[in-house]
């Protein structure tokens, strides 16, 4: 069984189309099975980008686990700089032709350069990698956000928002919940300044 969360999906390469609606832009992206969410915007995104305003033009984004590429795109039409990374050829192909000319580099994580900091990371992340694992990927990645950066997050109650939360104020990154709507929280984690 393929899992959105291979690098290399076994799944069938059959694409499709899906309209999405984001800060009133109408868009059509093309998806394909085995990444995650193929069928359309998952709720999880959904509340993400309903729940948040988009950095200021300009801003450099990492969208972390970006699928076929919504919240990177998303926010390349606003005028952010964008790096999406995720661990799935398949996705990363996928938002790179979903992003078109926009400023969005669709790469393996390992090719940011490590000289790149980040003002957001805006994620729906892989929870079901298991919390280890994604105490990792998080632990990799905030460190990278510039003083004062946010990390915006979107996570179910039900699969570990809370203790995320905690979490994430143990490691030093004060966050606070900034919406809660069908089930989900937005997380917004702050890298301090001093």
């Amino acid at each position: 069984m393929t899992h959105y969360f291979d690098a290399a999906p076994t799944t069938g390469d059959e694409r499709r189309t899906v309209t999405v609606e984001v800060w009133g832009r109408r868009r059509e992206y093309l998806t394909s099975g085995g990444v995650f969410s193929a069928d359309g915007l998952d709720k999880a995104t959904a509340v993400l980008l309903s729940e948040s305003t988009p950095p200021p033009p300009g801003a450099v984004v990492l969208d972390l686990g970006c699928g076929w590429g919504p919240i990177a795109c998303s926010l390349a039409e606003q005028g952010c700089t964008v790096w999406a990374v995720d661990v799935n050829e398949r996705a990363l192909e996928l938002t790179a032709l979903n992003a078109g000319d926009l400023d969005v580099r669709a790469v393996p994580g390992t090719q940011v350069p490590q000289d790149v900091e980040f003002d957001a990371i805006w994620s729906n992340p892989p929870i079901r990698i298991g919390k280890r694992a994604l105490h990792d990927l998080l632990s990799v990645w905030l460190p990278r956000l510039r003083p004062g950066g946010e990390a915006r997050l979107v996570v179910g109650k039900n699969l570990g928002a809370d203790s995320l939360q905690r979490w994430l104020i143990e490691q030093g990154y004060p966050t606070e919940r900034v919406a809660s709507r069908k089930g989900f929280r937005v997380l917004s984690a702050r890298r301090p300044t001093t």
